[in-house]
Parts: structure tokens; sequence; C-alpha cells
């Protein structure tokens, strides 16, 4: 018997329920029909991070950045190629510290880019600065 995870909708933010062995599977949302994984870096907001680091029981990696950082703009295809080889696996998401600091402030980020894996709605591994893509893989593969 596969174990049914909460996959939150990187579009519409519903919870679904995902069989673990459906996840290579490009699963839909029950809600909007749209793919459940994109290969692709969440825009996160007050709202959705909640949900997606509470309600989702696949690892959420949150890239703490603001548009004024060069090191976070300089890592932002990194991140994204990132997120295109660790999906389904791991969610990874971006939060802007400018636009949500009331967010990030409970997290205690010093430096940005801040990169903050969480597992089961609780922090388990952070890494500050910049990295390339095989550095964040690594890094999330070996903190999962």
């Amino acid at each position: 018997m596969t174990e049914a995870l909460h996959i939150v909708c990187p579009h519409c933010h519903t919870t679904n329920r995902v069989q673990q062995a459906q996840l290579g599977s490009a699963p839909d949302c029950g809600s909007c029909h749209k793919p459940l994984f994109v290969g692709a870096p969440l825009a996160l907001d007050a709202a959705s991070f909640q949900r997606h680091i509470g309600r989702s029981h696949i690892p959420v990696l949150v890239d703490f950045w603001a548009p004024w950082c060069g090191p976070c703009r300089q890592m932002a295809p990194a991140f994204a190629q990132a997120a295109r080889e660790l999906e389904p696996a791991v969610r990874l998401a971006k939060l802007d510290t400018e636009a949500y600091p009331q967010v990030a402030a409970p997290y205690n980020i010093r430096s940005i880019p801040t990169m903050v894996l969480f597992k089961g709605g609780r922090e388990v591994a952070r890494i500050s600065g910049a990295l390339g893509a095989a550095d964040i893989v690594r890094w999330v593969r070996a903190a999962v």
C-alpha cells in the first residue's frame, strides 16, 4: 500500500492527496486541474507561505531573497535549475523579504540569499550565500 501525501498546488494553493507512487507521473490539482509540479520555483506570499510550509508532506526549500540583492539575482537561474532536478521530491519556492518582511522575521534571516529547508512545517536546515545549481541539489539531498 502506498502512502498518500498532501501536496499543495502551486497555482491555487489547494491541498491535494497524492499517492507517493504517483508523484513521478505528473499529477494534477483536483481543484484547478493544473500540474502540481511545474519544475520551477514558486513565488510565495504571506498566505501561500503558511500553506506550503505547514501542509505539504514533501520538503519545501525556500529562498529568502530581495530584488535589490545582486547575489540573489545571480543565484536565481541556479535555483530554477535545482527546482527542475529536485521536483517532485522537494518543492522549491522563493519569498521576497522586501515585500513580506513579516513572514521572514520569525526565521531571523540575517543575510540574503538564505535558503531554509522545511519538512513537516519545521526548519530542518539552512544555508546562506549564493550557490550554484549542483551545490543546491547536493546540499538539499544531504539535508533531506
